[in-house]
């Protein structure tokens, strides 16, 4: 499988939503579009555009010329970077400035950032006037392929990440892949880790083309197109099926009942990144598979390698400032949104391509496992 050659247009991919069906347009250069596509979707529509203090210095001013261009008036909400956005603060700040910009029913919301600015954006946009119709511009990797897609929206609270929010669907979705170019290594990295929990979910060979592709997907060649429209034509259908994650959707998050409640752990900040904390997720996921007999030693220790290959850690002791205690940890794992009747689901695999939801898992049995987990180096 090799990756196709780049053309001028776009990828389109359709999430199929019964009267809220939308487009995820993915391609170099699309930024310009915007203004003409927000156009088309709300004639004569105003639009705020909601970012971050990095994100406003790289790419605000080419989004205001594309809606200027179109005739779109618009204005700016910067909100501090960093996943501390996500809290009741700020969320309200944006509802009060969203309220003072007099934006109407009929206009739009503009997420300029990446998955913070997007699940923040789209929260305040599902309830400042009961619903404001929003557009996701995300400008880092995890945001294109994940947190754009699908309209979970959320902020943070002291229990766990993304605990306070709502289902509320953008109405486009535009990923240039040209604002990735900005992103540290490091965020293009945590980002990368995404992609690869789609091959694992369900397209065994998507993996195995990322094992062969990933370098010229860091590089910027037409992998990086490819890779993106593949995972969100994946996220795409699954959402369709289960637009309220009552069931198949769970799936979307193999890696994140670990990867969460490390991310909690380490205080939401730069110690560890979301998506690193999925890689490590994803590591924990798949040996408490093989633990359970369902995965074979070798599936999982060939996943490790390849997130040790891109450069992702795969030890909670990589983790700066040190690895939490396990009961810690089982309290933040307790307040993951999957658990039923107090019972911990889990997203397991047997096999690369096959994960499957794993409900009813005994808390003791996990406790002993991440005992193990935490205490090897």
């Amino acid at each position: 499988m090799t990756a196709p050659v780049r053309t001028n247009d776009p990828a389109v991919v359709d999430v199929a939503l019964a009267g809220r069906s939308y487009s995820i347009v993915i391609g170099r250069g699309q930024l310009t579009s915007l203004g003409q596509r927000m156009a088309a979707l709300r004639p004569r529509a105003k639009a705020a555009i909601i970012s971050d203090e990095t994100v406003v210095k790289h790419h605000l001013a080419a989004t205001e010329s594309a809606l200027a261009g179109a005739g779109i008036g618009s204005t700016c909400i910067t909100v501090p970077a960093g996943e501390k956005s996500k809290s009741f603060t700020v969320l309200e700040q944006v509802c009060e400035a969203l309220l003072a910009a007099r934006l109407e029913r009929g206009d739009l919301v503009v997420a300029l950032g990446g998955g913070v600015v997007g699940d923040l954006a789209g929260f305040a946009a599902a309830i400042v006037r009961r619903g404001l119709d929003y557009v996701q511009v995300p400008t880092t990797l995890l945001a294109q392929v994940d947190s754009s897609v699908g309209g979970k929206t959320a902020i943070d609270s002291r229990h766990g990440k993304n605990l306070i929010g709502a289902f509320h669907q953008p109405v486009l979705v535009l990923s240039d892949t040209a604002l990735l170019d900005t992103l540290s290594r490091r965020e293009f990295r945590a980002g990368y880790a995404e992609i690869v929990k789609y091959g694992l979910i369900a397209d065994a060979d998507f993996f195995a083309w990322l094992e062969s592709n990933w370098r010229e997907l860091f590089a910027g060649g037409p992998a990086r197109e490819h890779a993106i429209a593949v995972s969100c034509g994946m996220k795409a259908a699954i959402v369709a099926r289960d637009e309220r994650e009552l069931g198949e959707r769970a799936l979307l998050n193999l890696g994140h009942t670990f990867g969460h409640a490390l991310e909690a752990a380490a205080g939401f900040s730069g110690r560890l990144l979301h998506g690193e904390a999925v890689a490590l997720g994803i590591v924990l996921a798949l040996a408490f598979s093989v633990r359970r007999g369902l995965l074979p030693a070798g599936e999982a220790e060939r996943v490790e390698r390849h997130l040790t290959a891109v450069g992702l850690p795969t030890r909670v002791s990589a983790v700066t400032g040190g690895a939490p205690d396990p009961d810690r940890l089982m309290d933040l794992i307790a307040q993951d949104k999957k658990i039923k009747h107090g019972r911990l689901t889990f997203i397991l695999a047997r096999g690369i391509g096959a994960s499957f939801i794993a409900s009813n898992v005994d808390a003791a049995e996990v406790r002993a496992f991440v005992a193990e987990k935490l205490a090897s180096k």
